[in-house]
């Protein structure tokens, strides 16, 4: 999905209609951090999209900084404008975990939110795990929040069936666009929750604990393993 300023400048009211508990969500991932880092410390967002997420962590915590990978420069540069005014430490890259230059040191923590379903082949998400591993400190938390659950099951039909009517009865969209918006969904990767716990194993977290669930997509806790 290519995030163009348009899409970029809709993506916070879209987000908060696919995901309807989006920011009970956020308030969720703020709540872990807090109660298992200390006042200062170094977070790495993968997926910093338009800064939702660095906006409600540094709420209050003004000596954390924080370090924002994104491949959307227009989502980028919605997330620099919306932050500027924060006295966090903040620096920005344009790209993805993979290849992208960052700064030698090992993050206090990590998140990957809403990222890893558009990610289709399976060696590419645990290559970015395993990315993500090699720039924590051993202990670090993370945080993983992806679409999921097994493509054509009647689980996953009656989720897509609560999701279509969510947006047909919360918005003027037309049964058309909502159609479109389906088809876009169902070609992003679909995993189990228990092929998720299985990557995040083998990419090096421990402890994983689901922590957040909203029709099609899940939230999950863990740990980088200690040496």
């Amino acid at each position: 999905m290519e995030f163009n300023n348009t899409l970029a400048n809709e993506y916070e009211k879209g987000i908060r209609r696919t995901l309807p508990s989006y920011d009970a969500m956020l308030r969720l991932i703020q709540t872990f951090y807090y109660s298992t880092l200390p006042e200062k410390a170094e977070l790495l967002i993968v997926g910093a999209g338009s800064g939702n997420e660095i906006s409600q962590l540094a709420e209050k915590r003004p000596h954390w900084s924080f370090t924002g990978i994104d491949p959307s420069e227009s989502m980028l540069r919605v997330a620099k404008e919306r932050l500027q005014s924060l006295t966090n430490t903040l620096s920005f890259h344009q790209g993805t975990i993979l290849n992208t230059t960052l700064p030698t040191i090992q993050y206090d923590a990590a998140s990957c939110v809403l990222v890893l379903h558009f990610i289709q082949d399976y060696e590419e998400k645990l290559s970015t795990l395993k990315q993500i591993v090699h720039h924590l400190k051993p202990g670090a938390p993370f945080v993983l929040v992806s679409k999921y659950g097994q493509s054509g099951s009647l689980e996953t039909e009656l989720q897509f069936d609560l999701w279509r009517a969510y947006w047909l009865q919360q918005t003027r969209l037309s049964a058309e666009d909502v159609a479109d918006m389906e088809t876009s969904i169902r070609a992003l990767s679909f995993m189990s929750e228990k092929d998720i716990l299985t990557l995040l194993q083998h990419a090096g977290f421990t402890k994983p604990s689901r922590f957040f669930a909203t029709t099609l997509f899940g939230g999950w806790v863990c740990f980088k393993k200690e040496r």
